[in-house]
C-alpha cells in the first residue's frame, strides 16, 4: 500500500472514533418518571419550577447551593440540588432544561438552561399589529 492510502485509512479510523465518542453525549429529554427509573445515568429534563414550594438559596451562607422543586408536563415532581450560583431570572423562566443525574430521591443538577418566555405570549396578535414599515 502507498503511504497516502495508509494515511487516509488512519484518518478515517480517527474520524470514526471521534464520531463514536460524541454519540455518548447525545441524549434525549426525559420525564421525571423515566429519569427516576435510570438512577445515576446522565439525563436532560424539561421542567418548570414548582412555585408552591420554597427555593432554598442563601448566597451569604453558601453561594454554591441551590435547592428547589420542579414538575414536568406529565405531573412528575422531584427535588433538585444544584451546586452552583442561582441563574439570574430563574423564577421568571417559563421552562428549565436540567442536566444531571437522579441520586436517591433528588436530581443532582450539573447545568441549568433557562428557556425564555415568548415575548408574544400575552398578545398572540402582536405580529399582525406591527407597522408595515417594520415588517418589510
Amino acid at each position: 500500500m502507498k503511504k497516502t492510502h495508509i494515511f487516509l485509512l488512519v484518518l478515517i479510523a480517527a474520524a470514526i472514533v471521534v464520531l463514536i465518542s460524541y454519540t455518548g453525549d447525545l441524549s434525549s429529554y426525559e420525564t421525571v418518571g423515566s429519569a427516576k427509573q435510570k438512577p445515576g445515568k446522565f439525563v436532560n429534563l424539561i421542567v418548570k419550577m414548582d412555585k408552591s414550594q420554597p427555593v432554598v438559596y442563601d448566597p451569604v451562607k453558601n453561594p454554591n447551593l441551590l435547592k428547589f422543586n420542579v414538575q414536568d408536563s406529565l405531573g412528575g415532581k422531584i427535588g433538585v440540588v444544584y451546586h452552583n450560583t442561582m441563574p439570574t431570572d430563574m423564577e421568571k423562566s417559563e421552562r428549565l432544561v436540567l442536566k444531571g443525574k437522579v441520586q436517591g430521591d433528588v436530581f443532582e443538577c450539573s447545568a441549568i438552561v433557562l428557556k425564555c418566555p415568548s415575548k408574544y405570549k400575552d398578545n398572540p396578535n402582536a405580529m399582525r399589529e406591527q407597522p408595515a414599515s417594520l415588517s418589510n
